[in-house]
């Protein structure tokens, strides 16, 4: 009996034609690949951009041994305040230390009212940030820099908080540590 029903099934499916098919493209006008273009058609973008100015603009890029006498509101860079995030899968925490490594501000997102799953989202690490931002503020600190530690879901969003609530974010710096000895990875799995 369950052979009938299973051939019954099969029988509509059998009958059924092949119900794709396509078009071919239609051109306008034919592309003459032994053409020689005229006046060089796609290179006007290097013409308006000119590379040498911009690429003096950004000598200042990468920090140098001067870096840190740099003067960034009044502050030497190597005074300036640091805001460390670390950022896993599960949580998102800021703290703000001064330049010796004192801390004086601390939040998280599980500080913030954030419950569970929610703590790792990005909407979680970025109000977060706006908050501790303002509170920075309150302080009398505008100008930070940033070193962001780990991988996870509100690495930009947190940077991005900070600055959408009023700091002046100078350096952005990835300290996360990798390793150059991994664990073993776990054995394949048998299907």
């Amino acid at each position: 009996m369950l052979c009938a029903i299973r051939n019954s099934l099969r029988a509509p499916l059998a009958s059924v034609g092949r119900l794709f098919h396509t078009t071919p493209a239609q051109a306008t006008e034919k592309f003459d690949h032994k053409r020689i273009p005229q006046d060089d058609e796609g290179v006007q973008g290097e013409k308006l951009v000119d590379l040498d100015s911009v690429l003096k603009a950004k000598q200042n890029l990468f920090p140098t041994l001067e870096s840190d006498d740099l003067l960034f509101d009044g502050t030497p860079y190597k005074h300036l305040p640091v805001c460390n995030i670390r950022v896993s899968h599960n949580n998102t925490i800021f703290t703000l230390t001064d330049a010796a490594g004192v801390v004086k501000l601390l939040k998280s997102c599980g500080v913030e009212g954030f419950k569970n799953t929610k703590k790792g989202t990005n909407i979680a690490a970025q109000t977060t940030a706006i908050s501790l931002a303002m509170k920075a503020i309150d302080r009398g600190i505008k100008t930070v820099r940033v070193k962001v530690r780990g991988l996870g879901p509100g690495r930009l969003a947190a940077v991005k908080g900070l600055q959408m609530g009023g700091l002046d974010i100078v350096s952005v710096t990835d300290t996360t540590r990798v390793s150059w000895n991994p664990p073993r990875p776990r054995k394949a799995r048998r299907l």
